[in-house]
């Protein structure tokens, strides 16, 4: 990996030297710098990036924070507080004036079903919010990171600050194919939904990059395990990943432990010095640990009139759910009845239960050798033998 600066260029090709009346007439193309770390102004280095070009965006941008002179601990200790220049805006506006110019860039970078998470706090998240609102991106969710560990109310005067938002958005909404890895997610979440709001702990210990003298090398260094989950919730392995914000590099650092590619953007040449020295020290995971699991939207569709059609169930057979409080009649056409109520596995279901919707390939079991199985069992078995025929 290398750092890449602002104004430099590469030697021309043989190609380029000889076809130069040619080449002068066809528009650029702008190389897409992967694994490098651009150092410059954001705005101006994601001017020089290729539309359509990057899978997911995290961005942690300044967060225009609003502070009333020095914090001081009980015991009159000063906290290292944010007071970076990069962290200072003359005004609101001016503040919004950077966020719609550095979002429409952003914007225009990302492929056609690319998401981006933004994080930060109560000082700026709410107004971009409105700005990515305003630039046509569709928001997903708002995901709020509950602080384990997080720094104390010294004044007593507020809530302590326990949190941080970060809004997940897809580039518009149109995006209905925006990678969101639900079934891994949930395999690894003991088989339950994983929720928005997400508890652990801020960067400390080892993981914490300090200077030569034990100072902080980066005042808000985002912890791994946060960007972990964001890379495996919304990108795949070889998947190139924007950061315009780099700072420290948790970014790279975790895009490089997980098989993904990035671009960072930093203008401080010395977060960036410790930032490709923290990334190349990384050691990335064997391919079998990080490969993208199988999801089930994305597997063959599979009609209960196939399951029907082809015996595996058949017409007259009771159905029942797991606790056996409902039964339904399969037709001959692979619709079920339920009292005088006729339709799809699915409504059947949510009209048994009295609820809008219902999954009926899991609700709904039937009786085999004295056990009940879901009859997504035989959806399995039609897509096991369609794989074996196209293969």
């Amino acid at each position: 990996m290398r750092i890449a600066h602002a104004g430099v260029t590469g030697p021309k090709s043989r190609n380029q030297v000889s076809r130069t009346v040619m080449t002068a007439r066809l528009p650029a193309v702008a190389r897409i710098p992967m694994d490098e770390i651009l150092i410059g102004d954001c705005i101006e280095e994601l001017r020089k990036l290729p539309d359509a070009s990057v899978d997911l965006v995290f961005a942690d941008p300044p967060y225009n924070l609003q502070l009333e002179g020095a914090l001081a601990r009980p015991d009159q200790s000063v906290v290292d507080a944010v007071d970076d220049d990069w962290d200072k805006f003359a005004s609101f506006a001016d503040y919004d004036s950077f966020t719609r110019a550095w979002l429409s860039e952003v914007r225009r970078i990302m492929k056609k079903d690319a998401t981006i998470f933004v994080i930060g706090s109560y000082h700026n998240i709410f107004r971009v919010g409105t700005i990515l609102q305003d630039l046509g991106f569709w928001i997903l969710n708002d995901i709020v990171w509950r602080k384990a560990n997080p720094m104390p109310n010294f004044r007593g005067r507020r809530f302590t600050n326990a949190h941080e938002t970060m809004i997940w958005a897809s580039r518009s909404a149109e995006a209905k194919s925006y990678t969101f890895n639900y079934d891994a997610l949930k395999a690894g979440n003991e088989d339950c939904q994983v929720r928005s709001d997400w508890y652990m702990p801020i960067c400390t210990g080892g993981e914490r990059l300090k200077d030569d003298k034990g100072r902080k090398t980066h005042p808000t260094q985002k912890p791994e395990a946060l960007l972990a989950r964001v890379l495996l919730s919304a990108s795949n392995p070889n998947d190139l990943v924007l950061d315009p914000f780099f700072g420290s590099g948790t970014t790279g650092a975790v895009a490089r432990r997980l098989g993904r590619k990035f671009i960072g953007i930093e203008r401080d040449t010395t977060y960036a010095a410790a930032a490709r020295a923290r990334i190349d020290a990384v050691e990335p995971l064997p391919m079998e640990a990080i490969a993208a699991a199988p999801s089930k939207r994305a597997e063959p569709r599979v009609a209960f009139a196939s399951v029907v059609e082809t015996g595996l169930i058949k017409p007259g057979t009771v159905l029942m759910d797991e606790k056996r409080r409902y039964k339904a009649i399969v037709r001959a056409d692979g619709a079920l009845t339920l009292g005088p109520a006729v339709g799809s596995i699915h409504k059947i279901g949510a009209l048994a239960q009295g609820l809008p919707a219902c999954n009926g390939w899991t609700f709904w079991h039937f009786e085999q050798r004295g056990k009940l199985e879901p009859i997504d069992a035989m959806r399995s078995t039609i897509r096991a033998s369609m794989k074996e025929a196209a293969e």
